[in-house]
């Protein structure tokens, strides 16, 4: 009913428009397709809501659709029928239209030419055959009368009762009018109608009516038609008595034939008045018009055209030519018969066929139904064991995961403690191999499980609040040591409008720098890798390009890839997609440029392909699975963002991305907040306000040092020659505090240095500056006898970070310990100062994973407690208990951690509700009013699914195994103060 009214609609519009015109019709069927379109899905959704999910029997469905049929048969029938009595409707109105103008036409020349007569000259008129005028003669006078005209008075009834051929005619022959009380002879004729002239119109009994009446009325009388003697045409007299004298009004018509004086009388010829009438409104559609004198409704006069018709169809107009007693009337027909009604013909026959073909589709589809549902049915069954599948394939992965882990955990552990002891130099190096080769294979698997997840679909970005230049600093702490190894200069800057806190993933952020950054360590053999984070904004109002100007103004000097090139495909970047300044969401743009090897050319369109190498001699000579860059594009797509890059062979690379977070400040959502290098924060408060001096005449790579030395709270000036900082120094009112000269500055000329140094101990201050030396390779500078004899000079590794730059400057401003810190020494101090005197409880069902846990705690000064299952877990962590945290295992026989930590939970709610109520006094449980101990999962596993589940449990953090000096930092500094 729903697809039947639809069409309804439709045809009654298309109906519509059809009397408009076919252009109208044309445009209106889009509309009409357009309709039942929209609702044959309709009917299409209704059928699978309501019945699509049943079998439709084939007897009652052939019933509907014989129905359908004659249903719409029927339509189609009467969508014709009304159109073309629409159309013959439209045709009648023509058709009167045309013979009423003809009429009223045809009535104003009658009504005009006769219009005050007498005002006219010489009686000529161009509607009129003739003229004449008749006198009023008495009998007393008419002896005289006809000795004045010379001739005798004729009859009138003797030519109307016996009409002669005009060439037979001789008004001599004709009788003289018999005697009566008057006569009205005519005297005047034009040529014309000049035979009447002696003729008694009181003779002729036709004609006495007429004058009677015109001379008691006043008005013009017309006769009845008849035939002109001459020319043989139907025609008409028109007849106005002449008065001899101006009559009122109101006069009566004895007085008024009393003042006659005579007649005037106008011939028409209505054949040929009304042949012009039709020749002036010649038309493309013509009509026939028949003109007839009804004033004897039972024998109508014809005055003008044929009764013979070619078309049923006639319509009748009217006709007054001033004469009450005289009926005439205009008959009008078209003179072709009507065309063939096309236009419901086809519309008729298209609504009966677009019918037909809906009922053609549904009886398919319904009986495409029972195959469907057939398909359908196995197809759930397919999915079932597909999901199946799928969870068995996430599980099997999580085991895999975790068993690989649990060994790789013990293998490094166990490695890592072993570098602690007494080697020889081969043996530490072999150490070290060993150790790295782990590492690579910890590497491989989490690419491996990313991939797997990516092409699953269950990898899903996280919401926390994180500081990005920490992440950048610690990303900068895993490739330090690779580094200075290649004498390659490594750095981070950041514009300071980059918000300090965003909201974001941090981990695949992270994840994502780590693999650009570990690719260019990968393929660069000398000069620079530069990270640069800017607004997009930022660089959409200014585009600021360090190369732009030379092209070695650039961390290092070398030439780099202009990363400009990499923005060319960013919708970012286009005017399509503009920035609003108001939104909370942060857009950032991170570049990571290098002065390595490069892409080939023709390997550059594979790059994001994963599984896919550069070339077979880079696979072997540089090794790698060829699928991070293939995982950054993902995450990047996951974080609303895009990637790039431009690359010259011999030149260097440069991989451009963009990423999408949300401004902490502006969001009023409650976010889990990671806290990571919270030292930094706390040292950098004792060195603001100081005053540092940085002597580099490179533009790039000082700019990075000043951003990093600033984080901390100083104020930075940057000098390009030590005459310009001894200038500075010795004029300045205000203390510099610190120095910071260049390695290759300082390298340069030793001598220039040494006086530099010694010109510094000879200014006059009140606080002599300390002097640092920025050095890329730690080994070179210590090597170097010129730099390790100076006093007061302490060298500070590159590449730069808040938290060894802060611990350099502390140990050397504190107390004048020009010790050099080894690269990894502060997150050992930090965690010797977070975990000294701490008493752990590790819990986990794998010996190794005990000893290594073990280990890696003791060594920072902690108080370990080892358990191997999770019930005696749970007594020792009932309270009252003296264990600042723990560390437990997932995967564990007879009770999971999972279950261990929701009954340790229970169990330190219950002490809570006891000690709240007054059940349990303070004092018995350890003067402590709320037991909550951090409890930290220690799990291979790094499904997203297992971290949800270890924060549904009641856990406070998560380490993934095997786990270094930096995330038991990460994760205890958020407990321990």
């Amino acid at each position: 009913m729903m697809s039947m009214n639809c069409l309804i609609n439709c045809q009654f519009s298309c109906t519509e428009a059809s009397l408009v015109g076919d252009s109208g019709c044309t445009e209106m069927w889009f509309k009409v397709w357009d309709k039942i379109s929209t609702c044959g899905l309709k009917l299409h959704h209704h059928y699978y809501q309501f019945i699509g999910s049943t079998r439709v029997s084939e007897s009652w469905w052939r019933k509907l659709l014989l129905s359908w049929v004659i249903c719409w048969t029927v339509v189609s029938i009467w969508i014709f029928c009304y159109m073309n009595s629409q159309a013959t409707e439209k045709r009648k109105e023509t058709l009167a239209s045309m013979c009423d103008e003809r009429a009223r036409m045809l009535q104003d020349q009658f009504n005009t030419t006769f219009a005050r007569y007498t005002e006219r000259t010489a009686f000529e008129r161009p509607l009129t055959s003739g003229v004449a005028y008749a006198v009023r003669v008495p009998h007393s006078e008419r002896e005289q009368f006809e000795k004045h005209q010379g001739w005798t008075i004729k009859r009138m009834d003797t030519l109307e009762q016996n009409p002669v051929h005009k060439d037979d005619y001789n008004p001599d022959l004709l009788e003289p009018s018999p005697v009566q009380e008057e006569y009205v002879p005519v005297i005047f004729a034009q040529d014309i109608i000049s035979h009447v002239i002696s003729m008694d119109l009181l003779s002729g009994k036709e004609d006495r009516e007429n004058v009677l009446r015109a001379s008691k009325s006043g008005k013009g009388v017309l006769t009845a038609p008849f035939r002109l003697l001459k020319t043989n045409c139907l025609g008409v007299i028109l007849t106005f008595a002449v008065y001899n004298r101006d009559l009122p009004l109101n006069a009566t018509p004895n007085e008024r034939v009393q003042a006659t004086d005579g007649y005037l009388g106008g011939v028409f010829d209505v054949e040929s008045l009304v042949e012009k009438l039709l020749h002036q409104l010649a038309s493309k559609q013509t009509i026939l018009v028949n003109v007839l004198d009804t004033t004897n409704q039972s024998h109508p006069i014809s005055m003008y055209g044929s009764n013979a018709s070619d078309d049923g169809l006639e319509l009748v107009s009217y006709l007054n030519f001033g004469d009450p007693f005289r009926k005439h009337e205009m008959h009008c027909r078209f003179k072709q018969k009507p065309p063939w009604p096309w236009l419901a013909i086809t519309t008729s026959i298209g609504i009966l066929v677009i019918a037909l073909l809906v009922g053609h589709i549904f009886h398919a589809t319904v009986n495409r139904i029972a195959k469907v549902e057939d398909d359908c049915n196995k197809m759930m069954e397919l999915t079932k064991q597909a999901e199946a599948a799928d969870v068995a394939k996430s599980q099997f992965l999580a085991t895999v995961s975790h068993e690989i882990r649990t060994p790789m955990n013990g293998v490094l552990g166990m490695l890592h403690m072993l570098m602690v002891t007494d080697l020889d130099v081969r043996q530490l190096d072999y150490v070290r191999t060993a150790q790295a080769s782990g590492k690579a294979l910890v590497t491989l698997i989490n690419e491996v499980l990313d991939q797997a997840k990516i092409e699953s679909g269950n990898l899903e970005p996280e919401g926390v609040q994180f500081d990005l230049r920490a992440v950048l600093d610690d990303v900068l702490s895993l490739f330090s040591g690779k580094a200075q190894d290649k004498g390659v200069e490594l750095a981070v800057y950041v514009y300071d409008r980059v918000p300090e806190m965003l909201i974001g993933d941090p981990g695949r952020f992270r994840q994502i720098i780590t693999n650009l950054m570990g690719n260019s360590i990968k393929f660069t053999e000398k000069g620079h890798i530069h990270v640069t984070v800017h607004l997009v904004e930022e660089v959409i109002d200014s585009i600021e390009v360090e190369t732009k100007l030379l092209p070695k103004n650039t961390l290092s000097g070398f030439p780099v890839a202009d990363r400009r090139q990499s923005w060319k495909g960013f919708r970012t970047f286009s005017q399509e997609e503009s920035i609003h300044p108001l939104s909370d969401s942060i857009h950032l743009i991170v570049s990571v440029e290098d002065t390595g090897e490069g892409i080939p050319i023709e390997a550059q369109p594979r790059v994001f392909t994963p599984f896919m190498q550069v070339g077979p001699s880079i696979s072997r000579t540089h090794g790698g699975t060829g699928i991070g860059l293939s995982i950054s594009k993902c995450l990047v797509s996951l974080m609303k963002g895009e990637i790039s890059f431009v690359s010259i062979p011999k030149i260097g690379s440069t991989f451009t991305f963009t990423a999408v977070f949300t401004s902490s400040s502006s969001s009023s959502k409650e976010y889990k907040s990671q806290q990571i290098n919270n030292h930094t924060n706390s040292v950098s408060s004792e060195f603001r306000g100081m005053r540092a001096l940085v002597v580099d005449p490179r533009p790039v790579r000082a700019k990075v040092s000043r951003y990093h030395i600033q984080r901390l709270g100083i104020h930075v000036e940057v000098v390009s020659t030590f005459k310009q900082g001894l200038s500075i120094i010795s004029q300045r009112s205000n203390v510099t505090h610190m120095v910071l000269i260049e390695q290759e500055v300082w390298d340069r000329d030793l001598n220039s240095s040494s006086l530099f140094i010694n010109n510094l101990e000879k200014i006059d201050l009140s606080t002599s500056p300390k002097v640092f030396l920025l050095s890329n390779s730690i080994r070179s500078s210590r090597a170097n006898p010129t730099t390790s004899g100076v006093c007061n000079l302490t060298v500070i590794p590159k590449p730069l970070r808040a938290s060894m730059l802060a611990a350099s400057l502390q140990r050397a401003m504190d107390d004048g310990n020009k010790g050099n810190p080894c690269y990894g020494e502060l997150p050992s101090l930090s965690l010797r100062s977070l975990l000294l005197g701490r008493k752990i409880l590790i819990v986990d069902d794998n010996n190794v994973n005990l000893k290594v846990a073990a280990g890696a705690l003791k060594k920072y000064g902690a108080d370990v407690v080892s358990s191997s299952s999770g019930m005696e877990a749970i007594e020792l962590l009932t309270p009252p208990h003296q264990f600042d945290a723990c560390f437990m295992d997932i995967q564990m026989p007879e009770m999971d951690g999972f279950e261990a930590t929701k009954r340790i939970r229970d169990s330190e709610q219950n002490i809570n509700n006891r000690i709240h109520f007054g059940e349990l006094s303070v004092q018995t449980c350890n003067n402590v009013l709320n037991w909550h101990v951090p409890i930290l999962a220690m799990t291979a596993d790094v499904i997203r699914a297992t971290h949800e589940e270890c924060l549904r449990c009641g856990m406070d953090g998560y380490v993934s195994k095997p786990f270094e000096a930096e995330q038991l930092y990460q994760e205890v500094s958020r407990f321990f103060h």
